[in-house]
């Protein structure tokens, strides 16, 4: 499950918001994480925290109720206008792909309208 060995794929409506830097992060995450036996269902929801510096930022992998949610930091310095707004994306484990995509539980319409 999420082997490092699979294409990471963003979907065009994450990657018109988060950075390539922050979702590269993400996929190191995901593989760091299935390296270690941490994940143990798939898809995972990845929320990310309104708290954060000029250079760091934080976020967690939610498992549903099957694993213990995890928080951890990316290191990110440039503008972060994609926080504040509660997004969350979900981690979909294909067969040879790992697809990043916004939740369905998302507001885009602001998104939307651009």
């Amino acid at each position: 499950m999420y082997e490092s060995s699979k294409r990471s794929h963003v979907s065009e409506a994450v990657a018109a918001v988060f950075p390539k830097e922050v979702t590269d992060q993400l996929f190191d995450v995901l593989h760091l994480m299935s390296k270690a036996d941490q994940l143990v269902t798939a898809p995972v929801a990845v929320f990310f925290s309104d708290d954060h510096d000029e250079d760091e930022m934080y976020a967690m992998i939610v498992q549903g109720d099957l694993a213990p949610a995890q928080e951890f930091p990316l290191t990110y310095s440039g503008d972060k206008p994609f926080l504040g707004h509660g997004y969350i994306l979900i981690a979909k484990d294909k067969p040879k792909t790992i697809y990043l995509d916004f939740s369905e539980a998302n507001d885009l319409s602001q998104l939307n309208q651009k």
